[in-house]
């Protein structure tokens, strides 16, 4: 990726577009996804038209018993068990799918916490960086030869504007000297692209490309760690919970981007670049607020990328993706 590619390009579709929209005609038939979080939010509207596409779609789950409940009605679904705070947990999973695919066409992290009371994970790790980045950086590196072994595969996760809270904390990534739930999500979604950005160098070759993205503003269950009051606060919503928020978008809204990335043709032979709105995003201004949209310079840096990287591999003990 080069900066220079990091700019909007003529996409049909916009903010406002939904997840049906995106989707509209496509088939899918054939092709095999795995979208963690895939049964509620975000999540499960990208299960549901991806299903609906005709894609066979893995959902993994930490709670399988909800997920059958939220998936009783998708044809074309099967849910295994997965926790991302777990690395035995993710290896297990993983493995369950290598033995029963031969390749496989999406991979799609949705799954996520934000603004988490202080949460220690493995050898105490930060929660929010463990379960939002390392979490799926494992689950990619051990799926990589399914990505690989098909053709065109890519990979899209979720990030968020709230990457501009804080570059990648290298001194003290787990927050050991004090911590702030807020700074620890912004590592974390700043993580989430720097993850993209490296796994689409190393992938490329092999036909794999990385994409993340900011879904946008929507209130789902990525809240569940807030209390009402805290997003009265905020402007998001009203005493009653009802949405007042200011350019706040819908489920199927919130899933577009996603999507987008995933199945685009606008986006063959590019990888690596942060989008929102349905579109490529822009290089932000050091200065200028996150709800103005764009991506920090600091989050696609290619030499952070690959910092990342090899301080995720020795935390996670994975398997480097082949060079």
């Amino acid at each position: 990726m080069r900066i220079i590619d990091q700019q909007p390009l003529a996409s049909p579709f916009s903010a406002t577009s939904t997840a049906e929209d995106v989707m509209a005609g496509l088939d899918l038939s054939g092709r095999t996804a795995v979208v963690t979080g895939g049964y509620s939010g975000l999540g499960l509207e990208t299960t549901r038209c991806l299903a609906a596409a005709g894609a066979q779609v893995i959902v993994p789950a930490r709670r399988p018993d909800v997920a059958r409940t939220a998936l009783a009605d998708v044809q074309g679904c099967q849910i295994i068990s997965l926790d991302l705070a777990d690395f035995a947990s993710v290896r297990t999973a993983a493995t369950h799918i290598k033995d029963s695919f031969d390749r496989l066409d999406l991979l799609m992290g949705i799954a996520g916490v934000m603004a988490t009371p202080e949460t220690r994970v493995g050898p105490g790790w930060e929660g929010q960086f463990a379960i939002n980045h390392l979490g799926h950086f494992l689950l990619a590196c051990e799926l990589y030869p399914l990505l690989a072994a098909a053709d065109g595969a890519r990979v899209v996760v979720n990030s968020s504007a709230g990457h501009a809270l804080t570059d990648i904390r290298w001194q003290d990534p787990h927050f050991r000297t004090g911590y702030d739930k807020w700074l620890a999500y912004g590592q974390a979604k700043t993580a989430n692209i720097l993850f993209a950005i490296h796994l689409d160098a190393l992938g490329h070759d092999d036909g794999v490309r990385a994409f993340a993205l900011h879904p946008g503003k929507i209130i789902t269950g990525l809240q569940r760690e807030m209390t009402l009051q805290e997003q009265i606060d905020r402007g998001w919503v009203d005493e009653h919970g009802t949405v007042i928020g200011a350019d706040f978008k819908t489920p199927s809204q919130g899933a577009a981007t996603g999507l987008w990335a995933a199945t685009s043709p606008l986006l063959h032979d590019k990888g690596g670049l942060y989008l929102e709105d349905c579109d490529i995003a822009r290089v932000a201004d050091p200065d200028q607020h996150m709800d103005n949209g764009g991506v920090r310079e600091y989050a696609i840096d290619p030499e952070a990328a690959a910092r990342l990287w090899d301080l995720s591999l020795a935390a996670t003990g994975s398997q480097p993706v082949p060079r």
